[in-house]
């Protein structure tokens, strides 16, 4: 067996990171667009 599958840093689910990481990501470009749209119509 591999030396690195018997002494694993971390032990959480990678589901529960993907998903963290997917819903901040998607807030950040949620934010961005809305800044847009909001200079957007404020400047028009």
């Amino acid at each position: 067996m591999n030396e690195f599958e018997n002494n694993v840093q971390s032990k959480r689910n990678d589901l529960i990171d993907s998903g963290v990481a997917f819903v901040v990501s998607f807030g950040f470009f949620t934010v961005l667009f809305a800044v847009g749209t909001i200079i957007s119509v404020v400047g028009s």
